[in-house]
């Protein structure tokens, strides 16, 4: 299932209004506001890559006062084996 986590930057007292937005598009999982660089982190999932990039590009993209965005998809690796974990020690 692909996922990624969407760091925005939005204007300056506006952090909680699309926080409060995102938790309203289906395949946020989860948003909270930051200190920092970034204003805003949002968790998305999706059942495609189409999928998710919708969600980020055209969805998120509606919402107002979000002045950018940096989009991290995450890879999806196997768990290592007992194998490979018995080697890590």
């Amino acid at each position: 299932m692909p996922a990624a986590y969407v760091l925005l930057n939005t204007e300056i007292g506006a952090e909680a209004e699309v926080v409060k937005a995102l938790k309203k598009v289906a395949g946020v999982e989860s948003a909270f506001n930051l200190w920092g660089v970034y204003d805003v982190i949002a968790s998305v999932k999706a059942d495609s890559m189409d999928g998710l990039s919708d969600i980020i590009n055209r969805q998120i993209e509606r919402i107002d006062k979000v002045h950018s965005k940096l989009t991290m998809i995450i890879s999806e690796k196997s768990a290592p084996s007992t194998k490979q974990k018995n080697m890590l020690y």
